[in-house]
């Protein structure tokens, strides 16, 4: 990416799949250990930045699935783990989450579950999926009638929205039984109002980035374990842990990458059918 103190620089980190003590594995694997790698790493290389004023973020964007076992010690683990950093950060909701939890313990100052926070001419717009018991995703009527009020009322602010569930089909037909069930309303309200520069996910535990004349569609990895893409059925793989970094230029431009740890999982177990 290239870089200008133009721009509100954000780390997208996405499913940490916390467990309920910080000793616990899933799948063989740490989740915690790597959720704190990849903070750890994503902090100290911007931290090297030979632009004094680019070696700090903005932002620190969670989207969704913060734990795999919602309980207040798990959330407060994350919420210590983030206070450290002195980034303010935005969190949101995936289907493994509980949302109430989350509103009461992430409730801080400089980490909350905000909706909508303003950064210079942009606008940051959190959206909530989750369909209560159910894995895949749904935006209610309220959701829509929220982004579609803070666009209207916007019209001179760039959009960036936020939202655990994919949109747009990954090609794994056992992913996409999840996709936002009502992706199409999502789509054709973003369609109305060309401030909408770019929609972030999570969820997919993979990478996801695709262009179109106006909008950018992004996906993130894991900051655990990866989904094999194009497959039909549960897989994971031995890519690494990794989360996305984004830069929002005042012009309205968007630029993104991903980024990994050096090295891959250590005991996954790839032979699962589930978790």
């Amino acid at each position: 990416m290239s870089h200008s103190p133009a721009c509100i620089s954000i780390l997208q980190l996405s499913d940490l799949h916390i467990l309920a003590a910080p000793e616990d594995k899933m799948l063989g694997i740490n989740t915690e250990h790597y959720f704190h790698a990849c903070l750890e790493q994503a902090v100290r290389l911007r931290s090297q930045r030979a632009d004094t004023e680019q070696r700090h973020f903005d932002l620190i964007l969670l989207t969704g699935d913060l734990t795999q076992e919602p309980c207040p010690e798990s959330y407060r683990r994350i919420l210590t783990r983030l206070e450290a950093y002195k980034t303010p950060c935005i969190c949101l909701p995936g289907n493994h989450d509980d949302y109430e939890l989350m509103l009461r313990i992430l409730n801080t100052d400089s980490i909350n579950c905000r909706k909508q926070v303003l950064l210079d001419n942009w606008q940051l717009i959190c959206l909530n999926s989750q369909i209560p018991g159910k894995p895949g995703g749904r935006l209610s009527k309220e959701e829509l009638d929220f982004l579609e009020n803070c666009l209207s009322k916007n019209p001179d602010r760039h959009a960036f929205i936020a939202v655990h569930h994919h949109c747009l089909e990954t090609k794994s037909p056992w992913m996409d039984t999840m996709i936002i069930e009502n992706s199409q309303q999502l789509l054709a309200i973003v369609d109305k109002y060309p401030q909408v520069k770019a929609i972030t996910t999570g969820h997919i535990h993979q990478v996801m980035d695709i262009k179109t004349a106006n909008l950018r569609i992004m996906g993130a990895p894991s900051t655990c374990f990866q989904f094999t893409p194009r497959t039909n059925g549960f897989s994971v793989d031995n890519t690494a842990p990794g989360y996305r970094l984004i830069e929002l230029y005042t012009d309205g431009r968007v630029e993104s990458e991903v980024v990994r740890l050096p090295e891959p999982l250590i005991g996954l177990q790839t032979n699962k059918h589930g978790y």
